[in-house]
């Protein structure tokens, strides 16, 4: 019985195991018969286990060979049994790592590590997204799921995983429950109305999986952004709109639309943040919060107060301990 769960526990081992364990195993036995064999040539059990891994490995070096007739037999038995196991190991390891290598590629291999961004969906804007997030969290890891791509090809340092993201085992196998944030865009493939369905469908799934994780969705029609709130989105981007108030301000401030994209530019010097009000800065006035900042290379742009956002406010107006200072860093 005991002979038997061994076995079962062996054979339920992976292939690369099971063979380095057999290897092992010949070559501790091997070294221990031919010491005792001919305990004049192979005076200790090691110089018998050298004797077999090289042996094993590269039919040997010259230095140490039997010289009976019984040590020749065992000899030719190692050869033939452990340079075949030795040989099927790197066959093995090799398919196992060309195997594993074709799955990273097409999206197969769940990510298994915390505190990473999850981009859903793959165009232009992820692109340029990853080129900002590499600046602004350069510790983060980025998954990518989308299920267009065939194959993952750039960049390298992305973890890829193919399927539909409003399936949960897809995002469990992006490991949604211990993601930092999760950031969902406009499918390309859809007109306005059905992806921004798609992409309140998955912003849903995902609440359900992690209703604690933040997202930012993708809006393209004004009709939707409602259903996204009630889905439960952290952050909105209305594409569109931005886009049209872009082009309508490029008409009365030509280069507006170059200052903005400069300010964006997380790659850039200056970028945009708020701050928290700290105790020295409440119950003084819009002008004077703006001097101190100012000393410290901090342009005061305006204040936000619970949903409101007073941008440029009269100078009197004074700071409050829960403010959010909206601000331009060096």
């Amino acid at each position: 019985m005991k002979r038997y769960f061994f076995l079962a526990s062996y054979w339920r081992l992976s292939p690369f195991v099971r063979i380095l364990s057999t290897i092992t195993l010949f070559i501790l036995l091997f070294g221990g018969v031919i010491h005792i064999i001919e305990p004049t040539t192979y005076q200790t059990w090691f110089d018998g286990i050298w004797w077999a891994l090289i042996t094993t490995t590269t039919i040997g070096y010259g230095d140490l060979v039997p010289h009976t007739l019984l040590g020749k037999i065992a000899a030719i038995a190692l050869i033939l049994l452990g340079t075949g196991f030795v040989s099927t190991y790197f066959v093995t390891l090799s398919a196992k790592t060309v195997s594993r290598e074709n799955a990273l590629f097409a999206g197969e291999l769940p990510y298994t590590k915390n505190n990473h961004i999850i981009l859903i969906g793959w165009n232009e804007r992820v692109r340029e997204l990853l080129k900002q997030i590499s600046v602004i969290h350069p510790e983060k890891p980025c998954v990518i799921i989308d299920e267009t791509l065939k194959r993952w090809e750039v960049p390298k340092n992305i973890h890829f995983i193919k399927g539909n993201p409003t399936h949960d085992d897809i995002l469990r196998k992006a490991n949604i429950h211990e993601a930092h944030c999760v950031m969902i865009t406009a499918n390309q493939h859809k007109n306005e109305t059905e992806a921004d369905l798609s992409s309140i469908v998955t912003l849903l799934t995902i609440k359900a999986l992690n209703p604690s994780v933040y997202t930012v969705i993708e809006i393209l029609t004004a009709q939707q952004v409602e259903n996204a709130k009630r889905a439960g989105a952290d952050e909105i981007v209305q594409t569109n709109k931005l886009t049209s108030f872009m082009l309508a301000n490029s008409i009365e401030a030509p280069r507006v639309v170059f200052v903005l994209e400069q300010l964006l530019n997380q790659r850039e010097g200056n970028r945009f943040s708020f701050l928290k009000a700290e105790e020295e800065w409440i119950g003084k006035s819009f002008d004077e919060a703006l001097s101190l900042l100012r000393s410290n290379r901090i342009l005061l742009i305006g204040v936000m107060r619970e949903e409101e956002l007073w941008i440029n406010p009269s100078p009197p107006l004074l700071i409050e301990r829960n403010d959010q200072l909206f601000v331009l860093l060096d």
